[in-house]
C-alpha cells in the first residue's frame, strides 16, 4: 500500500476534559469497542484492584488520577486510531498542551452535571487557536444531569463554536431511556452494564414510532420536542467549519455503561481528519513526502521501572519509518538507527517494523532525544510549536542523604527533560537546584518518582521566587550587564536558556521599565531559541 493511503487511514487525536469527567474511562472504552483490550480496567475507586489500562505509573493507582499522557494505537474499521490519553489536573497542563501539539483533531469530554469547566475552556483555547476540529462527547447521562440544552448553549458560550447535536438523551438518571440518533433516525435504548458492548443494545426505529411513545412516555415526549427544535434552529454539520474548529458534533452518553461510545468511535473514523502538513522553520512538510520525518513530543523515563528505560514519543509527520533506518537528530547532528521502536497499548508494547505519518512511535534512548527534536533522513528542519510555560510555583530541592547527590541530579536532569517538572540552577547558589511547576501537585509527583524511581529521599523547602520570565536581547551586551546587575536572580534552565526570577510582579515591572533592551518571555518554545509573547 502507498505512503498517501497509509496516510489515509490514520486518524490521531487527543482526549481532553477537566478532572473526574470520565475521561480516562472513556479511552477504556473506545479500546473495548474497538477489540483491542478484553476488559476494561475500574477507575471507580482509589483502591480498585484493576487500574485504568491508560494510567500506569504507580502514584496515579495511588490517586486514581491521570498524570502522565498515554499513548495507544488501535484498528478499527480498517483506520489506525493512535489515541493519545492526557492528564486532566490543571497542575500537568504543559504535558497536555505539548501533546495538543502532535494530533490532528481532539475528543472533549464534559461531565453532564458540572457542564464546561475551567481546565477545559483553557484546553478548549489551546485547540482553537491551533484549529483543531472538537468532537464533543456529554457523559454521565445516567446521573442526575442538567438539561442538555443549557449544556448545549454552555458550549457554544464558552467555545465560541456552534455545537451540532448527533444524538439527544431521553431522560437522565433513573429515567434514562437511551439516546436518540439524531442522523440516522433510531433510538439506542440504555441498559445499564460496563461490560455489555453497544453491538447488543436495542435499536427502536423512528422518531414518530408509537412504540417509543409508549414505551417512554412523557420523558420521550420531552426529548421529541427538543429534537424538533434542534432539527428546526441547529445549523447543519458542515465538514469543512468542523474541520476549521467552528463547529463539534455533540454526542450523550455513558461511559461507564459502555453507553454511546460506539457512536463516538465511529464518529471519529468518519469525520476526524486525516494527518495534515506540518509547518517547519524551512517550508511545509506533507504527510505522503517519501521522506520519514518525525517530531518528538513527549519524553518519558522509567515506563518499565525494572529496565530504568526513557522512550522518546515521536510523531511521524512524513513518510514512512522502517525499524532501523538511518535517521539524524537536527539539534545535534547525530545520526541513531533505532532498532527497538515500540508502540503502546498502555503498558504492553509492540516492536514496530514501520509506521507512517500520523503514528505515534516511541524511541528508547538515554539522553540523546530531547523534546522538540526533529527527526530526519538528513535534511535540517526545525517545527515550531512545543510550548513551555514560565513556572508559578518554585520550591528548592535538597537530598536528605547526601550522597545521593549525585542520583538526585540524575533524576532531575532526566524529569527535566521529560517536561514533568522545569529545573533551574541559580548562577548565584552554586550546585543549589530549583524546581519550577504550573501546580502544586507536580511537586508530589516529582518527590515520589526520585523516590520509587532512583531511590532518593528529597527534602522539598519554599523559595522566595514566585515567578520566571526567560530573557533575551537582540543586543548582547545589554544582556550581560542585566545578568551582571542581577546575578541573584539569573538562573539557567536544562536547555540553558537565561531566566530572571522574582518575588513579585513589583520587581518585574521595575526591572522591564530600568532595562528596555531585555525582553522578558512568559513561554520559551523548545530548545530555548524561539520565544512567544513576552510578558
Amino acid at each position: 500500500m502507498s505512503i498517501a493511503n497509509e496516510v489515509a487511514r490514520r486518524r490521531t487525536f487527543a482526549i481532553i476534559s477537566h478532572p473526574d469527567a470520565g475521561k480516562t474511562t472513556l479511552t477504556e472504552k473506545l479500546l473495548l469497542f474497538a477489540g483491542a483490550i478484553q476488559i476494561a480496567g475500574s477507575v471507580k475507586a482509589r483502591k480498585a484492584s484493576r487500574h485504568a489500562s491508560s494510567d500506569w505509573m504507580e502514584i496515579e493507582k495511588q490517586r486514581g488520577i491521570s498524570v502522565a499522557s498515554s499513548v495507544m494505537q488501535i484498528e478499527y474499521r480498517d483506520c489506525v486510531i493512535n489515541l493519545l490519553d492526557t492528564p486532566g489536573h490543571q497542575d500537568f497542563s504543559e504535558d497536555t498542551y505539548r501533546v495538543l501539539t502532535a494530533v490532528d483533531a481532539a475528543l472533549m469530554v464534559i461531565d453532564a452535571a458540572n457542564g464546561v469547566e475551567p481546565q477545559t475552556i483553557r484546553l478548549l483555547q489551546v485547540c482553537r487557536a491551533r484549529n483543531t476540529p472538537i468532537i464533543t462527547f456529554i457523559n454521565k447521562l445516567d446521573r442526575e444531569v442538567r438539561e442538555p440544552l443549557d449544556l448545549l448553549s454552555e458550549i457554544e458560550g464558552h467555545l465560541g463554536m456552534d455545537a451540532v447535536p448527533f444524538s439527544w438523551p431521553v431522560g437522565m438518571g433513573r429515567h434514562f431511556g437511551g439516546v436518540f440518533d439524531i442522523r440516522h433516525d433510531h433510538m439506542r435504548v440504555f441498559k445499564a452494564g460496563e461490560e455489555r458492548r453497544g453491538h447488543h443494545d436495542e435499536i427502536i426505529e423512528g422518531l414518530n414510532n408509537p412504540v417509543i411513545a409508549t414505551r417512554f412516555g412523557d420523558t420521550f415526549a420531552k426529548a421529541s420536542e427538543e429534537i424538533q427544535l434542534i432539527r428546526e434552529a441547529a445549523p447543519a454539520f458542515d465538514q469543512n467549519a468542523f474541520l476549521a474548529g467552528q463547529q463539534t458534533p455533540v454526542f450523550f452518553g455513558s461511559a461507564i455503561n459502555n453507553f454511546g461510545v460506539q457512536e463516538v468511535l465511529d464518529a471519529l473514523v468518519e469525520l476526524a481528519p486525516r494527518p495534515g502538513p506540518r509547518q517547519a522553520l524551512e517550508r511545509v512538510v506533507r504527510p505522503e513526502e517519501p521522506k520519514f520525518t518525525g517530531v518528538v513530543f513527549k519524553v518519558q523515563a522509567n515506563m518499565d521501572p525494572a529496565h530504568r528505560d526513557r522512550v522518546a514519543f515521536v510523531r511521524v509527520s512524513s513518510g514512512r519509518f522502517d525499524r532501523g533506518m538511518k535517521l539524524k537528530v537536527c539539534r545535534t547532528g547525530k545520526e541513531i538507527r533505532p532498532n527497538n521502536v515500540v508502540s503502546f497499548l498502555s503498558q504492553r508494547r509492540e516492536l514496530v517494523e514501520e509506521a507512517y505519518a500520523g503514528d505515534v512511535i516511541g524511541i528508547p534512548n538515554h539522553s540523546i532525544l530531547h523534546l522538540g527534536d526533529v527527526l530526519t533522513e538528513g535534511e535540517n528542519l526545525q517545527f515550531t510549536g512545543l510550548p513551555f510555560f514560565a513556572p508559578e510555583l518554585f520550591q528548592v530541592v535538597e537530598v536528605k542523604d547526601p550522597l545521593r547527590i549525585k542520583q538526585l541530579r540524575t533524576g532531575l536532569t532526566q524529569l527535566g527533560e521529560e517536561g514533568a517538572i522545569q529545573v533551574f540552577r541559580l548562577d548565584s547558589a552554586g550546585s543549589t537546584l530549583l524546581l519550577g511547576a504550573v501546580g502544586q501537585l507536580q511537586f508530589e509527583v516529582v518527590a515520589h518518582r526520585l523516590k520509587t524511581e532512583y531511590g532518593v529521599d528529597a527534602r522539598m523547602m519554599p523559595s522566595r521566587y514566585n515567578m520566571a520570565r526567560w530573557i533575551t536581547s537582540e543586543d548582547p551586551k545589554a544582556l550581560h550587564k542585566f545578568m551582571d546587575a542581577n546575578a541573584a536572580h539569573i538562573a539557567h534552565d536544562v536547555v540553558d536558556a537565561a531566566a530572571f526570577l522574582v518575588s513579585s510582579p513589583a520587581q518585574l515591572r521595575v526591572a522591564q521599565e530600568l532595562y528596555p533592551a531585555i525582553e522578558f518571555h512568559a513561554m520559551r518554545e523548545h530548545g530555548g531559541k524561539l520565544f512567544v509573547a513576552a510578558a
